[in-house]
């Protein structure tokens, strides 16, 4: 397996972590290589180098092995091709599989050669069968189970992970949030995430709520857990996502969402049930939506518990794990225990 290394910023780092935690490390014969993580580049070049020993080296000593390949869009993508392209050559299954939105159709020759394409969501589903028509692609859901506990009271909290970035609607939400304390006035916005932090709070400065903005940077999973305790709503008014993992968090934590109608979001959260939806780019009705849900916490706790519930089913990590075993099995590796194959999906290629 190929991946990032521990404690690295973004879902692939989580899903690794989620994965080792729930046993999938002790009931498979994996191999963990990490291929980049944060730091200096001086440290991001040596990890690579590193990577490529280790990895060279395990395909010299096995005649053929299964190699599971994280990815994320963009640089992220091209950077793991190297080791896509050494183990399409010496022959061995690949499951490439996808974090994140972004991807490109220039992706297309490793989605094509891939023995297997794993996805989040439906919605990726469709878009790599639109890119490469012939690939098996499977669905194999982020494994979640980062819960908070239940607070009586919760604060007018309005609680954003993600990347500081125009795509992700950061900018809608500010705007948003400004209108909402015409109706709201204690209502607090927390961003959770990296990115342009700069902008950002020049752009809350201008409207005149930088009183009512906090920044906390990127958090790890304590510092997520107390955020998500205290969170009344969870709000991702993003323009591209897949199934973005801080969503089905904050689900998992009984918060109830507002979200854009983009990629795999309506899949998990159903409009006026488990959240409310609104069109990309909407802040007049991202407005409303939040002072609503701020305002009657009688509808809020009921959409929440609904969220609670849809993430439970959809992303628990005995689910997820499940979906990965069968992808495994699927690819003729065998585990520590007999497993019948649940995946009916043809693996027409090694490479």
């Amino acid at each position: 397996m190929l991946g990032a290394a521990p404690e690295t910023h973004g879902s692939i780092a989580a899903a690794v972590d989620a994965y080792r935690a729930h046993g999938l490390f002790k009931r498979w014969p994996i191999t963990y290589i990490a291929t980049h993580g944060d730091g200096t580049l001086r440290r991001k070049i040596a990890m690579a180098g590193t990577a490529a020993r280790e990895f060279a080296a395990l395909l010299a000593e096995h005649r053929r092995v299964a190699v599971h390949v994280h990815v994320s869009s963009g640089a992220g993508f091209w950077r793991e091709a190297a080791f896509m392209g050494a183990a399409f050559a010496a022959g061995c299954p690949v499951a490439l599989q996808l974090h994140g939105s972004g991807y490109v159709a220039s992706s297309r020759l490793f989605l094509e050669h891939a023995a297997i394409v794993c996805v989040p969501c439906e919605a990726m589903r469709t878009w790599v069968r639109s890119v490469a028509r012939n690939a098996a692609v499977a669905l194999v859901p982020p494994p979640v189970a980062l819960a908070a506990p239940e607070v009586a009271e919760k604060p007018n909290l309005v609680l954003f992970l993600g990347r500081l970035d125009a795509t992700k609607g950061i900018y809608d939400l500010l705007d948003a949030i400004a209108a909402v304390r015409a109706t709201v006035p204690d209502v607090r916005l927390v961003c959770a995430g990296d990115g342009d932090r700069v902008g950002v709070t020049r752009y809350a400065e201008r409207l005149e709520i930088a009183d009512a903005v906090k920044f906390t940077g990127w958090v790890g999973p304590s510092g997520k857990r107390a955020l998500l305790e205290h969170a009344a709503v969870f709000a991702l008014p993003s323009y591209d996502e897949a199934l973005p993992l801080g969503l089905l968090e904050a689900m998992s934590a009984g918060i109830p969402v507002v979200a854009t109608k983009v990629g795999g979001i309506p899949e998990v959260v159903v409009d006026g049930a488990s959240g409310l939806l609104v069109a990309p780019g909407d802040k007049a009705n991202l407005q409303r939506a939040l002072a609503r849900l701020l305002c009657d916490r009688t509808l809020a706790a009921r959409m929440g518990a609904a969220a609670r519930e849809t993430a439970r089913v959809r992303a628990a990590p005995e689910r997820a794990l499940a979906a990965l075993e069968d992808v495994y099995d699927a690819l003729g590796v065998s585990g520590s225990e007999e497993r019948r194959p649940r995946l009916q999906v043809p693996l027409r290629k090694a490479a």
